[in-house]
């Protein structure tokens, strides 16, 4: 259904310490380019009749200091809002509470779009078993359904996407995307090791296949 390689090949991933209002975060960066605008990538992904196409439906008020719901997901409050150039939101779920920025540069060759996911990870369970894969995989499944909307101007079906997450490209993508987030990982954590057993467990989770011991 997708080209995998492709895909895989055209996010560059990075893991950074840094702060939030003085509180130390993780931050798991995602950056990919798209062949079009800054004006038209912008729509895209703040857009709530054009965002179900590639991502979730979203519900709220979709403007600075509103608050919305992603479907089946996080919720939060919109906290920075500069066409076309940064949207920033609060990403509220299960109880935590986390920070994205997404910043778009237009470019000769398209607009290059860079995520920024902040957490706060002292003490957390779920960022030392599944380290940062664990929200890096779930955006780039994003960054790629919007090349693949942005290529043909349709909605993907959400059956379809399920559809091919349990196939074979669907696998090779998932833990093809947690193997890369957890070199990125390794090359700043100070424990390679742990960070690729980490990202082997989010390969398992994605995938279904049986956790590593």
């Amino acid at each position: 259904m997708f080209d995998v390689a492709k895909h895989l090949g055209a996010t560059t991933r990075a893991v950074e310490d840094s702060t939030h209002e003085g509180t130390p975060v993780k931050v798991v960066v995602a950056s990919r380019t798209y062949p079009t605008d800054a004006a038209d990538l912008w729509n895209a992904v703040t857009d709530p009749e054009r965002i179900p196409r590639w991502f979730a439906p979203v519900t709220g008020d979709l403007r600075l200091g509103g608050r919305f719901q992603v479907e089946g997901n996080a919720g939060g409050e919109v906290l920075a809002c500069e066409e076309p150039q940064h949207l920033a939101i609060s990403w509220e779920l299960g109880g935590d509470t986390s920070w994205v920025d997404v910043h778009l540069v237009e470019e000769a060759d398209g607009t290059t779009l860079t995520l920024r996911h902040a957490a706060d990870v002292s003490g957390n369970e779920h960022w030392s078993t599944y380290g940062p894969g664990a929200v890096g995989v779930g955006w780039e499944l994003g960054l790629m359904g919007l090349a693949e909307h942005l290529a043909t101007g349709t909605a993907i079906p959400h059956e379809e996407v399920e559809g091919w997450g349990a196939s074979e490209g669907g696998q090779t993508f998932m833990g093809g995307s947690a193997t890369q987030w957890g070199e990125a990982d390794a090359l700043v954590s100070g424990d390679p090791e742990a960070s690729r057993a980490a990202a082997a467990r989010t390969a398992a989770f994605y995938t279904g296949a049986e956790p590593p011991a």
